[in-house]
């Protein structure tokens, strides 16, 4: 008889601790046990979502952080071409002048820090046997060169 109270007393509190845990208001116990069925279901869930974004954020840093910003206006004669990123990108401006050139940028006036972080402002305008260049045109050849750059710069 005692150890038939003590089990039901046991039981009765482990109800009650699934209940707490999964804030159960649930009075029969097999309806506690199907939310506490439930609650950790999500919690298998959270946490496959967790290690996906551990895993792109581990990905993301492998693959050399942020890509640096561009960002391209067009001026009165020509573009300026700015491209931004918080860490060093040694190489970049070799890639992103080498695109200039396929486009027929003469470059007039640049400014360029690869010291801490990489910056780079320049002032191009088209060169008289080019075709016709445009901001998205730009956009599209240097962002390939950040991209080829990355490439290159993963495999070292």
């Amino acid at each position: 008889m005692v150890s038939r109270v003590h089990k039901r007393t046991v039981l009765y509190r482990s109800i009650q601790k699934l209940r707490s845990i999964t804030n159960s208001h649930a009075r029969r116990k097999t309806c506690v046990i199907q939310d506490a069925s439930e609650y950790i279901r999500g919690l298998k869930q959270k946490l496959e979502e967790l290690n996906q974004l551990a895993v792109a954020a581990a990905q993301d840093v492998i693959d050399n952080g942020p890509t640096p910003l561009l960002k391209v206006e067009t001026q009165e004669e020509g573009f300026m071409i700015k491209v931004v990123s918080e860490r060093n990108c040694q190489g970049l401006l070799a890639f992103i002048l080498e695109a200039f050139e396929r486009l027929g940028l003469e470059v007039l006036q640049a400014r360029a820090s690869c010291v801490e972080s990489f910056c780079l402002e320049a002032f191009g305008i088209k060169e008289n046997n080019t075709l016709h260049v445009d901001v998205e045109g730009i956009e599209q050849v240097v962002s390939q060169a950040i991209q080829n750059w990355r490439e290159v710069t993963k495999q070292c």
